[in-house]
């Protein structure tokens, strides 16, 4: 039995603007409008990156006392501060941590996760956000009265950043939102979830609906068959150029990304540390009264990261009126310790659905500059078609 409340489910776009004026949500400057979307808000970075030595735990850290009080150059964390108000260059495989614009002032019913846009894995940038006394990332317990705290570690190329851009987003959430799998399979037999990425573009078939604590979906490296030659992925370079995250449509993806072709048995080795933009085989939809988001790696699947981002909006895939018929699923995959050997069609990822409080009066790619809602296999929007 759902143990879900009729009163919980995520924030949306009308609720997250009511935070704001309320100054739950503060910030200074003053948030814009173009950072709320349907049920999140984008973070913005803030005016100093410190460079650390290393990562760390987060919990009893005392992180803004440190920062305010003490003289931060001298704990055992902090090599030394950047300006960002004039821009920066962060270097791939290095640890910043950059405080945000935006901080929090949460009642005890609202809880808040964050977690990396869609841009911001794509470029292979690792972020979690860290709050104050908190034992874990990303996770803000309800309640929260503080600062937050961005670790940026760019792993494939170094990044060019500034004051006021956004790496991550956060939502809210009021008890738990999670969608039950007997309630998926309910909405998919009148709202589809699933379509196949095929000319035919039909929903996917009940018996192949597979759905455990959250909804299955396959991976693609066989191509689209109406292309030639037949790209299933791209592999970043070890070595190119600083990628300025304020250029849209500005660089070659040959310089930054090797392409990936089609193997004669539909298959792709994963070599270790490396890092790959791969697609899914179905496309996916977000009905306007849900949001989705790709779990955490799983124990049970290997060492293997199939995505930094993943989280998806109510509209995604779905159109304002239910007229697109879903999305690919872009993934970002690193291998650790082991090369993997994958083939066309296996189970790849989990995709878990939750119920917004209400339906959001803005949905995603409809009049809000959405850069991926007809996606197929596609790079950052950095990059040139």
């Amino acid at each position: 039995m759902s143990t879900r409340s009729p009163h919980a489910g995520i924030l949306p776009y009308q609720d997250i603007t009511r935070l704001i004026t309320s100054h739950v949500i503060d910030a200074s400057p003053a948030i814009e409008d173009r950072q709320i979307q349907p049920a999140s808000l984008d973070l913005r970075l803030g005016r100093k990156a410190y460079r650390l030595i290393s990562s760390f735990l987060p919990e009893l850290s005392a992180i803004s006392s440190r920062l305010d009080i003490l003289d931060f150059y001298q704990s055992d964390l902090v090599m030394y501060e950047m300006d960002l108000t004039g821009g920066a260059i962060l270097e791939k495989g290095h640890v910043y941590l950059v405080p945000l614009l935006e901080s929090l002032k949460l009642p005890k019913t609202i809880r808040a996760r964050a977690n990396p846009k869609s841009t911001t894995g794509r470029l292979d940038v690792f972020t979690r956000v860290v709050t104050d006394l908190n034992a874990g990332f990303d996770e803000i317990r309800a309640g929260y009265h503080g600062p937050l705290f961005l670790e940026v570690v760019p792993r494939s190329f170094a990044i060019k950043v500034c004051t006021g851009q956004s790496l991550n987003q956060i939502r809210f959430v009021r008890g738990n939102a999670a969608v039950p799998d007997r309630d998926l399979l309910a909405l998919h037999r009148t709202t589809p979830l699933l379509y196949h990425n095929d000319p035919s573009r039909k929903a996917v078939g009940n018996r192949d609906f597979r759905a455990e604590h959250g909804l299955f979906l396959r991976i693609d490296v066989k191509g689209d068959e109406r292309s030639s030659p037949r790209i299933i992925g791209y592999r970043a370079k070890k070595n190119s150029h600083v990628i300025d995250l304020s250029k849209v449509g500005h660089y070659a993806a040959a310089d930054f990304w090797e392409p990936l072709y089609r193997h004669r048995h539909d298959s792709l080795l994963l070599e270790p540390e490396e890092f790959y933009i791969l697609a899914s085989k179905e496309r996916i939809r977000v009905p306007a009264g849900y949001a989705a988001e790709m779990v955490a790696y799983e124990a049970a699947c290997g060492e293997l990261r199939t995505h930094y981002a993943g989280f998806f909006d109510p509209g995604f895939g779905y159109g304002s009126k239910g007229e697109i018929k879903g999305t690919q699923v872009v993934l970002e995959v690193r291998p650790h310790d082991v090369p993997f050997l994958i083939h066309d069609g296996q189970t790849f990822f989990k995709v878990v659905y939750d119920k917004m409080l209400d339906k959001p009066s803005q949905l995603y790619g409809v009049g809000l500059g959405s850069s991926y809602q007809q996606q197929a296999l596609t790079l950052s929007k950095h990059f040139k078609a």
